[in-house]
């Protein structure tokens, strides 16, 4: 009976168990579903980390770690800085004429890295080229305008120092000779010039001459030259004037205008001169007794002076020509 009856109650009990079973997976899905959205729990996350937006994220990283821009490229690939010229005017061509010949030196700033064209200054007549020592090539600029000027390839950055053995023709005209130096975009340009001869006369256009010296059997020229103009250099023999050296001869004559006065008279008198031979530094005129001079005025008078009855007027420069000074004073 015991047994039956532990019987029944399993059977009874295994009938309510379906009915308990749905109910069960309906409030855990009920709870599954309205867990999220519910305000008074909370998320456990691990210490150390921040959970932020992509965009917020690679605007801190940008700030954090900028990327470096490339600096910008050179406005040249190189420039002509300096150009120095040492030259020494040697004898005659076949043609007739003289040759200046000698060295010219560029400094050269080359800003980018790579092969890069300097034009070397136009119209020289380049006989070598080196650069660090060692034997270098020079290229024609290619064609068209300015196609047949040379130019010289570097390969890296930096200052570099390029030698050229050069020869230019010196023209002659009407008893001067000329020895004119190519424009060169460069911001320094020196020239020295030497020529074996004494007793010239140098005439510079295109620069400053800076040093003119003569020695033993040679005249030295040093100038400095505007980068975009030529240099020229022009000279020509002195003229030997020997006036000063000869002997002072010279004739005159003299003007008076007297106007009376009860007391006094006055004197204007003019003197006219003209030098015959060598050149008049000051003259000497005699002075009647009783006449004082009050006034000697011209634009080549220097001085005057009277002293035991003579009048002597010393001139700015000495008069080589025929002059007439303005009316002295006088009473």
């Amino acid at each position: 009976m015991q047994t039956l009856a532990t019987q029944n109650e399993i059977a009874r009990r295994s009938k309510s168990r379906p009915i308990l079973l749905p109910l069960c997976g309906l409030s855990l899905a009920a709870l599954t579903i309205f867990a999220p959205i519910s305000s008074t729990q909370t998320v456990e996350r691990s210490p150390g980390w921040v959970v932020l937006p992509v965009e917020e994220y690679r605007t801190l990283h940008e700030r954090a770690y900028p990327v470096e821009r490339e600096p910008e490229p050179p406005p040249l690939e190189a420039t002509l800085t300096r150009v120095d010229y040492d030259l020494r005017i040697d004898g005659g061509t076949a043609s007739g004429g003289e040759l200046a010949s000698g060295r010219a030196t560029l400094t050269i700033d080359v800003l980018k890295d790579g092969w890069v064209r300097v034009p070397i200054p136009a119209g020289l007549l380049v006989r070598e080229a080196r650069l660090d020592g060692k034997l270098v090539s020079l290229v024609s600029g290619g064609s068209g305008k300015g196609g047949g000027q040379l130019s010289a390839l570097l390969s890296h950055a930096g200052r570099a120092v390029l030698l050229l053995d050069i020869a230019l023709s010196v023209s002659s005209s009407a008893g001067e000779e000329t020895l004119a130096l190519p424009s060169a975009a460069s911001g320094v340009t020196r020239a020295s010039v030497q020529l074996p001869r004494l007793g010239v006369d140098i005439r510079l256009s295109g620069g400053l001459l800076s040093e003119k010296t003569e020695s033993g059997t040679q005249s030295k020229w040093v100038a400095y030259g505007r980068g975009n103009e030529a240099l020229a250099f022009t000279w020509r023999r002195k003229t030997e004037d020997h006036r000063a050296t000869q002997p002072l001869r010279l004739r005159g004559s003299l003007t008076e205008l007297l106007g009376l006065g009860e007391d006094t008279t006055t004197i204007n008198a003019e003197e006219n001169l003209e030098v015959m031979q060598g050149a008049a530094g000051k003259v000497k005129i005699q002075i009647p007794e009783k006449v004082t001079i009050n006034q000697v005025l011209g634009a080549m008078v220097a001085d005057w002076e009277v002293k035991g009855g003579e009048l002597t007027v010393t001139f700015l420069e000495p008069v080589e020509r025929t002059f007439t000074p303005p009316p002295e004073r006088g009473t």
